[in-house]
């Protein structure tokens, strides 16, 4: 019984191997990868909001609540009051943007599901160009399915 231990070709120096050694290389990207997926930051999928600080005093009185309600055809109103298009829009948020932050009503904006965004953006546009700061969107729950 014999055992072949590499190739003889008659001479006793052994042939060259022309085969390029891979581990290291592959060792090295290993190491690579790992090190670039430790630095990646952690993407975060967040809306930075200002909020106002947390307070524990209540309010002296109940803020005074203005209902803007936005129809599935466009149609504004006001506390039930249709109004007659974004210029008289722009004339009552005038009118609370002018008054003190301390006595600004609160503006509850309920758009129907069935309205176009564009609508809803000009409205609240109007707010924020008006220099309303007391607003908020209700009827969220018509969304859910």
């Amino acid at each position: 019984m014999g055992m072949n231990v590499g190739s003889s070709s008659g001479s006793g120096d052994p042939e060259v191997m022309m085969d390029v050694n891979t581990t290291p290389l592959i060792d090295v990207m290993l190491v690579l990868l790992v090190m670039l997926i430790i630095t990646i930051p952690i993407q975060l999928h967040t809306v930075n909001l200002d909020m106002p600080p947390p307070s524990q005093n209540q309010p002296e009185k109940d803020p005074v609540v203005h209902e803007v309600m936005i129809d599935f055809d466009g149609t504004v109103y006001w506390d039930a009051e249709a109004l007659a298009n974004i210029d008289a829009v722009n004339a009552k948020m005038q009118e609370v943007g002018a008054m003190p932050l301390g006595d600004q009503p609160e503006l509850h904006i309920k758009p129907n599901k069935l309205v176009d965004y564009g609508v809803v953006a000009a409205v609240m546009a109007s707010a924020q160009r008006n220099n309303v700061k007391k607003m908020g969107m209700v009827g969220n729950e018509q969304y859910v399915k």
